[in-house]
């Protein structure tokens, strides 16, 4: 299991013996900020309709319906033309991301991605019987390292997986690295003849800050594939609601299309949620509220790096990567525990020295949680004299 489940079972254990208050967890991405009242009232509505509607199949694809809404969407805010034949319902971005490893993979394919990652990518690509490659993170900027990138790519590259706003490191990557990847990504096809994908993950695309832009990836590069989740942005993650997009302009893209049909049969996704791909369609305008992020981000980054943490100020999502005060993650992590303060290791992340501190919480725990983190950091000081 994921280290990140581990902890986040532990804090609930923990918390049956301490109080609930005395336990301050920052493992999990779960969003404390409640889902906006249009979801409600969708689903109030949506509950008056005839039961075999509502809660009947749809197409494994989607309902049409919902997936040509969505497609409007999209292009209202993209300046995109897709069609509901471009989308592919999923159940969430989990869902998204092993659809799309799936469908255009064989065995003994490479897919690239970017430290610091979501260590799910791991799992997914070996699933399907590839081998993921680990680009270093450039610890300065967490912008993409294009020398060590282009030393990675050889002629069984088969994708490249991006994840921006970045999870766990909050960094959004800028216009000008995603034309350069898109410039890099062109290069590379025409010298090994074949398509190189790139699977945008994108479940924070709405959580910036400070009116940061977070570039359109498939307006910069054709073989793309979208992989979105309302998790974060309505809320909604124990709903499991998200889609696939595949552009027509992608190479082969109708028999691409087909293999994501074909990979959501064989992973055993009938469809996704029938009553939530409805809600999704009828909230697909609904902004995200996202002041209590950003005031708790303020609230943590300034309290901790007034304590000595170092970390890259993020520029979305809801995480905080601080640098490990002392050189084990893992061991910090422990020491951490100790003091009922629950932040994860980055090993896992692909860039080991640092943790990853989960702000989507309540305020209330960021505020108390900082004496806890005032000792943890005095400790280890103290050992380091």
């Amino acid at each position: 299991s994921s280290v990140i489940r581990e902890l986040f079972s532990y804090g609930l254990e923990r918390k049956k013996v301490v109080g609930a208050d005395k336990v301050y967890d920052f493992s999990l991405g779960n969003p404390s900020i409640p889902a906006p009242h249009q979801v409600k009232d969708a689903i109030a509505k949506l509950l008056e309709e005839p039961a075999e509607v509502l809660h009947g199949y749809s197409p494994a694809s989607g309902d049409p319906g919902v997936k040509e809404t969505l497609a409007q969407s999209v292009n209202r805010r993209f300046g995109t033309h897709f069609t509901g034949a471009n989308f592919y319902m999923t159940v969430g971005a989990a869902a998204s991301l092993s659809i799309c490893i799936n469908a255009v993979t064989n065995p003994g394919d490479e897919f690239i991605t970017f430290a610091p990652f979501f260590p799910e990518y791991t799992v997914w690509v070996e699933n399907a019987k590839a081998k993921l490659l680990i680009n270093p993170a450039d610890t300065e900027s967490f912008q993409i390292d294009f020398d060590a990138f282009e030393g990675l790519l050889s002629p069984k590259t088969k994708g490249i997986i991006i994840n921006s706003p970045n999870n766990p490191s909050g960094v959004v990557y800028s216009a000008e690295t995603i034309q350069k990847l898109a410039d890099v990504l062109r290069r590379k096809e025409k010298e090994y003849g074949h398509a190189i994908y790139l699977i945008a993950d994108e479940p924070y695309r709405e959580i910036v800050y400070e009116g940061v832009e977070v570039p359109y990836v498939p307006n910069y590069y054709e073989n793309t594939f979208v992989c979105y989740s309302y998790s974060k942005s309505l809320s909604l993650p124990g709903e499991r609601i998200g889609y696939i997009i595949v552009p027509d302009e992608m190479e082969d893209s109708k028999r691409v299309m087909a293999a994501v049909n074909g990979a959501g049969r064989a992973l055993g996704f009938v469809c996704a949620p029938v009553l939530f791909q409805r809600v999704a369609a009828m909230c697909a305008d609904v902004p995200s509220d996202i002041a209590a992020y950003a005031r708790n981000r303020d609230l943590l980054y300034n309290g901790l790096t007034e304590l000595g943490y170092e970390c890259v100020r993020p520029q979305g999502a809801f995480y905080l990567f601080v640098k490990s005060p002392e050189p084990d993650a893992n061991a910090f992590s422990e020491r951490a525990k100790k003091h009922d303060v629950l932040i994860v290791p980055s090993d896992s992340f692909g860039c080991p020295g640092y943790v990853r501190i989960s702000y989507c919480v309540a305020e209330k725990t960021i505020v108390d949680s900082m004496p806890a983190f005032k000792a943890i950091m005095e400790e280890v000081k103290a050992e380091q004299k």
